[in-house]
């Protein structure tokens, strides 16, 4: 199969377009400078190819500033280095938006270098990934452009130099340990480039510099390296920024969840219960220091109410009897007698040794074959629902030592360890059940398999996730990508080292489950990371259905313990609250219709008015368009002259080595400088889809023609965006809708409950009179407003039917599709029936001015969609009062 990318997703566009509007009013024809390829011993025959930035720090900061208005950042108010940083949460295309903004910027204004900096082998192998398969879909959308890309390598460093001169976009992917440090290669004299120094052929093209995961980067020696490639700019890309250096664009945890970018969290949590009655002891970890060792130890715990458990940290000759608060199952034999760092152990008076990460007493076994147990249920009954929908379900398990689900005896041979023996035990027994029987397709073999390091002998091993050994693992987790997506693949079950978690990235990941032998210490974000992605069918498209992107993460915790830990990371690394929206699985509830609803004559007498599909044109008046454009246009801020920064620094050279110290800046304006015009109708006609002679009224009414020379480029950019602006108002006000046909309609199939499943929250409604609804007894709701006005429905004697119209129900628009929210069947004096709208502007009636523009539009669309059908009004309340004012 292969992945399919939607090219127009609003909030991708807008990252993008974060970063391309910093360059506003930056002339195509001079942003590319060429240079000599000087080489020593060499004739300078080739050119080299660089960008050039004409834009002045001013000019920058005001286009940050617009940026920052429009996103709802707060301002910059002085440049903090030419950094510039995209907040995005992970699972929403993160990688995509950087890749497809280097074709823009090339688009733009014609910027051809480019350096993705990347801070390990997981996220090289993605980014090589990514360039992979959305290389077609680029070249579709960007007219064939000519690109080429690739990876820095130590021992092929002469091939900088085709970076260096190919007159195309160029993109360099470079791991920051490969140029971080003195004695790297590309920053020592190479006789293969006549005695100059690789890094040098980067330096000369002056690259935009994407940082991918910026957060891994921020010490003093890397920070200097990035610098120390001569950027133009710096594009800092990550979900946890430790330092938002000139932030444009801001798409966090919360965002992206409320947005329905990511998939819903669900935890079911697997924890011990009543089971204090053995001397538990587990040893967590150990410390080293100069004069002593200690340990830290988990015991249970009298205390006041129960037992308990606790965690110690203990030296030699501590009795774990007197720790316990005198638990007598301890009195016996549970004093430290040694603590061996080395060999990371301890022994205990009984002759009893523990290895970090061991226990004994407890049920650590029975909890992990639990936690098997439970991840193979989940996954069956989601491969169950979701298989006759093309959609392949991935399990995903970390472990923490190989050994556990796989062990070599003494001739090299493979042998399962206990959690792929638990597995295939569970798996057995679950797939004979008549329910999940249609599922057994393949042999238990080929359902479940590991990715993990190899050793030389090709046995797989522990290893930190940054070693050498991983970068195979790495490039086979991301070659696999699609194969693992293709339902005739028979693995679905996946087992992987927690050190290679940064690795793992796969979109149809519906289950995670830790498999520790101790509490994890994986971060929450990182765990949940590799499955946050929606879904893709079969055919590779998304998914948008709420009710199938659930991720469940099956958890060796408490359900409160893993949300607080979660929220916490949240808070701190985005300074945000993601209270209450970890989902417990045990409040996933299905949304039932009564039963012969479709009957009920209160139902079809207002469905069957409301049913019928619609299409639309616009009609609007050319010479309006003129006027109000060229106003609009004459109205635009002023076009200032592009100016250039010099900043002076003295070099100075010492026995510490070569530094610089400040001098000071010159700014030079081109107030006076005669620009080459490019084609000012057909960049406007490309932007707009308006006639030549249409734009050429608009430009000359406006009065502002002039300002062409003074910048043309920023002119072109303001002209276009004011005169799309004019045009849209103009389409939604003279949209007329018509109905297609008596046979395009929603069929009353689509009331299929059977999927419909949503997790009860405050906003969810507990029908108590389901005679006069469709629901049998939740209607799920999105706002208090929504709540409140189901409530009102049901108590008055005036609304006789009502329903929230389901997601599937929209109109199109040319903003796109629009859901209204209430079909109601009314009767005062006459019988009405209402389409209508809740919104809570915060005012006693709706003020429609209040609503985003979007919104406004919308529900103007509604109402001209609405006013082709016969008996139907349509009202924008926020209460049932309103509807008969």
């Amino acid at each position: 199969m292969k992945l399919s990318f939607e090219p127009n997703l609003q909030y991708q566009q807008d990252a993008i377009k974060s970063i391309t509007a910093l360059f506003e009013g930056q002339p195509m024809e001079d942003s590319i400078v060429e240079f000599k390829l000087e080489e020593k011993g060499k004739l300078d025959l080739i050119n080299g190819i660089g960008n050039k930035l004409v834009l002045s720090e001013e000019q920058v900061l005001e286009n940050l500033q617009e940026i920052q208005t429009v996103n709802d950042i707060c301002k910059t108010e002085k440049l903090d280095g030419f950094h510039f940083s995209v907040e995005m949460e992970t699972g929403t295309g993160k990688t995509y938006v950087y890749l497809r903004t280097i074709y823009e910027l090339f688009k733009q204004y014609g910027f051809k270098k480019f350096v993705i900096v990347v801070p390990s082998v997981a996220i090289r192998e993605g980014v090589l990934k990514n360039l992979e398969i959305t290389h077609e879909h680029f070249q579709n959308l960007y007219d064939n452009v000519p690109v080429h890309f690739q990876v820095y390598d130590s021992t092929k460093v002469s091939s900088l130099r085709g970076f260096a001169t190919g007159n195309n976009i160029e993109v360099l992917v470079i791991n920051i340990d490969s140029f971080a440090k003195d004695e790297n290669i590309i920053n020592k004299p190479n006789d293969k480039l006549n005695g100059q120094r690789p890094v040098e052929f980067i330096q000369t093209t002056n690259p935009i510099v994407i940082v991918d995961e910026p957060q891994n980067m921020e010490t003093e020696k890397r920070i200097t390296a990035i610098d120390n490639l001569i950027p133009l700019c710096t594009l800092r890309y990550s979900a946890t920024h430790k330092n938002q250096y000139n932030l444009t664009y801001s798409l966090n945890p919360v965002k992206a969840y409320d947005m329905g970018l990511v998939k819903q969290i669900e935890v079911d949590s697997i924890i011990e219960e009543n089971s204090n009655n053995d001397a538990f002891v587990s040893l967590d970890s150990l410390f080293a220091a100069k004069t002593k060792v200690t340990a830290k130890v988990s015991i249970f715990v009298n205390e006041k109410d129960a037992v308990k458990k606790k965690t110690f940290t203990v030296k030699v000759g501590d009795d774990l009897y007197k720790l316990s608060n005198e638990r007598e199952i301890y009195s016996n034999g549970y004093i430290i007698e040694e603590i061996d760092a080395s060999n990371q152990c301890i022994s205990l008076s009984n002759g009893n040794i523990l290895y970090k990460g061991d226990s004994q007493g407890g049920l650590t076994d029975e909890i992990m074959k639990f936690q098997i147990r439970k991840t193979v249920e989940e996954h069956l009954k989601k491969e169950l629902r979701l298989k006759p929908k093309g959609i392949k379900v991935l399990s995903l398990f970390f472990i923490d030592k190989v050994a556990n689900y796989r062990q070599y005896d003494a001739s090299g041979n493979s042998n399962h360890g206990k959690f792929a023996m638990w597995f295939e035990e569970i798996y057995k027994e679950l797939i004979a059940k008549p329910a999940f029987k249609t599922l057994d397709n393949f042999p238990i073999a080929e359902i479940h398999n590991g990715y993990f390091s190899q050793d030389k002998k090709g046995k797989m091993k522990d290893t930190s996730g940054e070693t050498q050994a991983d970068d195979d693992t790495y490039s086979l987790i991301m070659k696999d990508k699609e194969k693992l997506l293709d339902v005739e693949n028979p693995l679905r079950f996946i087992f992987s080292h927690s050190a290679l978690r940064e690795g793992w990235d796969n979109p149809n990941v519906f289950q995670i489950c830790t498999l520790n032998e101790t509490k994890s210490e994986i971060k929450k974000r990182q765990e949940i990371g590799r499955g946050l992605r929606l879904a893709v069918d079969k055919e590779g498209k998304r998914i948008y259905d709420q009710t199938i992107n659930r991720l469940t993460v099956i958890a060796n915790e408490s359900y409160d313990d893993f949300a607080k830990a979660l929220q916490k990371e949240i808070e701190e690394d985005c300074g945000v609250k993601f209270t209450g929206r970890i989902k417990n699985s045990k409040d996933l509830t299905q949304i039932k219709y009564r039963k012969g609803f479709e009957a009920d004559s209160r139902f079809l007498e207002i469905w069957e008015k409301i049913r019928t599909k619609t299409t639309y044109r616009v009609d609007y008046s050319t010479k309006d368009l003129i006027i109000l454009a060229a106003k609009s246009l004459k109205e635009i801020s002023e076009i200032k002259a592009p100016s250039i920064r010099s900043t002076k620094v003295s070099v100075t050279m010492t026995d510490e080595g070569v530094g610089t110290s400040y001098v000071g800046d010159k700014i030079e304006s081109y107030g006076g400088y005669s620009w080459k015009i490019p084609d000012v109708l057909g960049y406007i006609q490309s932007k707009t889809e308006l006639t030549r002679s249409t734009i050429q009224e608009i430009l000359s009414e406006s009065g502002r023609i002039g300002d062409i020379l003074i910048n043309p480029q920023l002119f072109l950019d303001l002209a276009s965006q004011a005169i799309n602006r004019t045009l849209y108002d103009l389409m939604i006000d003279g949209i007329k809708y018509h109905k297609i046909g008596d046979s395009e309609f929603y069929a009353l199939e689509l009331f299929d409950d059977k999927d419909f499943f949503v997790y009860l929250n405050d906003f969810t409604f507990k029908v108590s009179d389901n005679s006069k609804t469709i629901y049998e007894e939740f209607m799920p709701l999105d706002s208090g407003v929504e709540s409140k006005f189901a409530q009102d429905c049901e108590t008055s004697e005036q609304v006789k039917f009502y329903f929230k119209l389901p997601n599937w129900f929209k109109i199109p628009t040319p903003i796109g599709k629009y859901n209204p929210d209430w079909a109601i069947v009314f009767e005062g004096d006459k019988k009405v029936y209402f389409v209508t709208e809740t919104k809570d502007t915060g005012t006693k009636e709706v003020d429609l001015l209040k609503l985003s523009g979007d919104e406004q539009l919308k529900i103007k669309c509604g109402k001209a969609h609405f006013n082709e059908f016969d008996d139907i009004e349509y009202k924008v309340v926020n209460k049932v009062g309103q509807l008969i004012n």
